[in-house]
């Protein structure tokens, strides 16, 4: 009896496993939007809440800022994102972080002259206190 069991109750262990990163990765992907938004509506408070006291935010120039610089950059700096689209976004769940890839397609002004930004991003988000808050992102070239 408890050999016919074995195999109904490993399938019922892998699929809860299974849903909990389902769920795990919904919430990461709506950080990622939420972030994005904050990003293009330009939200201090936003920008703040979603990052973690130690970010590091790397650039596809390079340039690397934390998390104080970040948000002032996208507050006050030359660059106005108009829209982000993060196409072909993978989630990989790792613990208490999660790994996001994704393709940053941009519509934003630059010095107020229109310009079109592609890059490659990947970012570590880390659940801190229970929200998911992004810990560092490196932007690449494609």
């Amino acid at each position: 009896m408890i050999k016919s069991l074995f195999p109904l109750m490993l399938t019922l262990l892998l699929t809860a496993v299974a849903c909990a990163q389902s769920g795990g990765e919904k919430e990461v992907a709506a950080a990622v939007g939420k972030f994005n938004n904050a990003m293009v509506s330009a939200d201090k408070g936003q920008l703040e809440e979603l990052t973690a006291r130690e970010l590091s935010y790397g650039h596809s120039s390079g340039k690397v800022q934390d998390k104080a610089a970040f948000v002032e950059d996208v507050v006050s700096g030359p660059f106005d994102f108009l829209t982000i689209d993060a196409a072909d976004q993978t989630i990989t769940m790792a613990g208490d972080a999660a790994i996001v890839r994704h393709v940053f397609a941009s519509k934003a002004t630059n010095n107020g002259s229109p310009t079109d930004i592609r890059i490659g991003v990947m970012q570590v988000w880390q659940k801190q206190d229970g929200q998911w808050k992004l810990l560092a992102r490196q932007a690449f070239k494609l």
